[in-house]
C-alpha cells in the first residue's frame, strides 16, 4: 500500500516537548524571530510524560531566560537543608556535607515539578510564535539521501493484529525542517534510529542508565519541612544492586518520595519496583509519610553513563539534545540544567547556519560547544564516579570519587577517564547463579502493589491499536529468558507490562501494553535485547500532574 502524507516545512522541527526542546524553541525566536519552529510532544499535553526529581540548578534557566523570577515561573521553593545518609535496615549513619566539593551542594537550587515547569516554558515558547502539537508520536524518521529531512507525526488507525494500516486509517504528516532536534529523553526510539544509522556511538563507552522510581506524597503538616532536600544510599539494595533515594519537600505539605536502580544489577531476581516499596518501611521514611496519602506515582529510565558516554550528537540534519544523548550528572542527580544548556547551544548552531544558507548539514558548532563548554565542565568532573561504583561499590565510590571530583575542580585527575564496560543488559547474570529474593506483601499504607500506583500515574492507551512494544522473536521471551534469567521482564518494568502465564510447555508471555509508562526499562534491561519500544499512537501513556 502507497501511503500518501501531507508536508508542511520548517527551518527546526523538534521532538520532545522537555527542558532541552522547549529551550532551543525559545531560543531559536531569540536569536531571528523570522524562523519557523515546530514542537512535537507525544504526551496528552506538554508536562504529561516529564518526570524528574527534581532539584534544579537554575543556570540552565539563567542563560535562556534572566528575568525567569519575574515571569511567573513555577519555580519557588528554594533549598534550605541539605541531608545525605547511608541507611542500615533500621538505623542511619549521617554523612557530613563538608567534605563534598561545593558543587554538590543543593543551596541555590530550587525544588520543582519539572512537568510544570516544562508547562510554563511552552508558554513562554508560544508566544514568540512556535507552534507546539501535544498528542503527536513521531513515529518514523524522513530521510532526504543520507540527512535527517523530518519526521512524520500523528499517525493513526493501524490494525492492532496485523499493524497494517485499518479502515480508520490516518497516514500522519511528514513535518520537514531545515534541521531535525531529537530531545526525546532517555533512549528514545528515533535517537536510537540516528545513532545506529551513522554510528554515532563509535568509540564512546555503553550508555549506563538507571530506573528511577516516584511518588508524590501529600504529609501531616508537623512533619513537613518545605525546602529539604535528603538523599539516602545503602538499604534496602546493599550489595544486590547501586542506587539510592531522594526525598524533596515541597510546597502544599506534600513530598517528592524517589528511588533509583542501577539497571547494571547483576542478580535477574532483583525486583526494583519492590525495593522502592521496602524502602519507605524504613523507620526515618515511615514515621514521614505516617498519616499521610501517596497521590500520584511514575517511573522513567534514567541515563547515567555521562561524559564518556556521550555519543557523537550531529549527523546530517539532526541533533540529539539532552537525555537523548545522556547529560545527566549521576552525583548530583541532575540533568535538567543540562537539557537546557544543551537546547540553547543547538540553537545557536542551527540559527547561525540557516542565516549562512546553510541546511541538512552536521551542526558541528553544536558539538564543539557541547564537548568545551558548560556541560563538559561539569560531566568531566564527576565522570569517574559511576564506573568506580560499578566495579568495587558504594564505599569506593564515595571515598575514591569524592577525592577524584576534588582533584577534578583544579584540573586534576587520580583515575583518567575510567570505562563503563558491558551494556546494563549484558551485565545480567544467569537465575541459577542467584538465590531468589524474598519480597514482604505490599501494606496498602505505606507500600502498595504495581497495579495499584500504575493507576496514580493516570496512564492511558487506545487498545484499538498495535501494541508498541515489540519483540524480534516472540519466541525469546519462554524459550531462552525464562529458563536462563527467569524471565526478568516480570520484574524489572515498574508498571506490571510484562507476565509469564501457566508453567512448563504450557507457559506463555503476555504484554500488558495498556500499563506502559513510557519508562523505557524494558528496551534496556532485557537481557536478549529482544524488546523495542516504540512510539504508540495518539497521546498514549502516562498524564502526570506535578511530575
Amino acid at each position: 500500500m502507497t501511503i500518501t502524507r501531507e508536508k508542511m516545512d520548517y527551518d527546526v522541527v523538534i521532538v520532545g516537548a522537555g527542558p532541552a526542546g522547549l529551550s532551543a524553541a525559545i531560543k531559536l525566536k531569540q536569536l531571528n524571530a523570522d524562523l519557523t519552529v515546530v514542537v512535537l510532544e507525544k504526551g496528552s499535553e506538554v508536562g504529561a510524560h516529564i518526570l524528574s526529581g527534581a532539584v534544579l540548578d537554575p543556570c540552565g534557566l539563567d542563560a535562556l531566560l534572566p528575568d525567569w523570577r519575574t515571569m511567573g515561573a513555577p519555580i519557588a521553593t528554594e533549598v534550605k537543608e541539605d541531608n545525605f545518609y547511608i541507611l542500615g535496615p533500621a538505623g542511619k549513619l549521617r554523612i557530613p556535607n563538608w567534605p563534598m566539593p561545593g558543587f554538590m551542594s543543593n543551596h541555590g537550587n530550587y525544588i520543582v515539578s519539572m512537568a510544570n515547569v516544562c508547562r510554563w516554558l511552552a508558554g513562554v515558547a508560544e508566544g514568540l510564535g512556535v507552534e507546539i502539537f501535544p498528542g503527536m508520536s513521531c513515529s518514523e524518521l524522513v530521510f532526504d539521501g543520507d540527512r535527517v529531512a523530518g519526521v512524520v507525526a500523528g499517525e493513526f488507525g493501524r490494525d492492532p493484529a496485523t499493524g497494517e494500516p485499518g479502515q480508520a486509517y490516518e497516514p500522519g504528516m511528514e513535518l520537514h525542517g531545515k534541521y531535525v532536534f531529537l530531545s526525546e529523553g532517555v533512549r528514545g526510539s528515533l535517537s536510537k534510529q540516528v545513532i545506529a544509522k551513522y554510528d554515532l556511538a563509535k568509540g564512546a563507552e555503553p550508555q549506563k542508565y538507571g530506573l528511577g522510581m516516584k511518588e508524590i506524597w501529600e504529609i501531616d503538616p508537623a512533619k513537613h519541612s518545605l525546602g529539604t532536600v535528603t538523599h539516602t544510599m545503602g538499604w534496602p539494595l546493599g550489595s544486590n544492586a547501586g542506587g539510592g533515594s531522594f526525598i524533596y519537600h515541597l510546597e502544599n505539605n506534600q513530598v517528592y518520595v524517589g528511588f533509583v536502580v542501577h539497571l547494571n544489577y547483576e542478580n535477574p531476581h532483583l525486583f526494583p519496583y519492590m525495593e522502592f516499596q521496602r524502602f519507605k518501611h524504613h523507620p526515618m521514611v515511615a514515621d514521614l509519610l505516617k498519616g499521610g496519602k501517596r497521590v500520584a506515582y511514575g517511573a522513567r529510565a534514567i541515563s547515567e553513563g555521562g561524559w564518556q558516554s556521550l555519543p557523537k550528537l550531529v549527523a546530517p540534519g539532526v541533533a540529539l539534545l539532552g537525555c537523548s544523548a545522556g547529560m545527566v550528572n549521576v552525583p548530583r542527580i541532575k540533568g535538567n540544567h543540562n537539557a537546557m544548556l544543551s537546547g540553547i547551544a543547538a540553537a545557536e548552531a542551527a540559527a547561525g547556519a540557516i542565516a549562512a544558507g546553510r541546511a541538512g548539514d552536521e551542526l558541528a558548532a553544536y558539538e564543539t560547544a557541547v564537548r568545551t563548554g558548560p556541560i563538559a565542565k561539569d560531566l568531566k568532573k564527576v565522570r569517574n564516579v559511576k564506573p568506580l561504583w560499578s566495579r568495587y561499590g558504594l564505599v569506593a565510590s564515595l571515598m575514591g570519587g569524592g577525592i577524584d571530583m576534588w582533584a577534578n575542580t583544579v584540573g586534576l585527575t587520580l583515575f583518567g577517564t575510567l570505562k563503563h564496560g558491558k551494556t546494563d543488559a549484558a551485565a545480567t547474570g544467569k537465575a541459577a547463579d542467584f538465590k531468589v529474593i524474598d519480597y514482604p506483601k505490599p501494606d496498602g499504607v505505606l507500600s502498595f502493589d504495581r497495579l495499584t500506583n500504575v493507576a496514580y500515574s493516570f496512564t492511558n492507551h487506545d487498545e484499538a491499536q498495535p501494541a508498541h512494544l515489540k519483540l524480534r522473536d516472540a519466541s525469546v521471551p519462554i524459550a531462552i529468558n525464562l529458563p536462563q534469567y527467569a524471565e526478568p521482564a516480570q520484574r524489572y518494568c515498574p508498571a506490571g507490562v510484562y507476565e509469564v502465564l501457566g508453567e512448563g510447555a504450557a507457559a506463555t508471555f503476555r504484554i500488558n501494553f495498556q500499563n506502559c509508562v513510557h519508562c523505557k526499562t524494558c528496551d534496556i534491561k532485557d537481557p536478549s535485547q529482544n524488546i523495542i519500544w516504540t512510539t504508540p499512537q495518539g497521546a498514549g501513556g502516562p498524564n502526570y500532574p506535578n511530575m
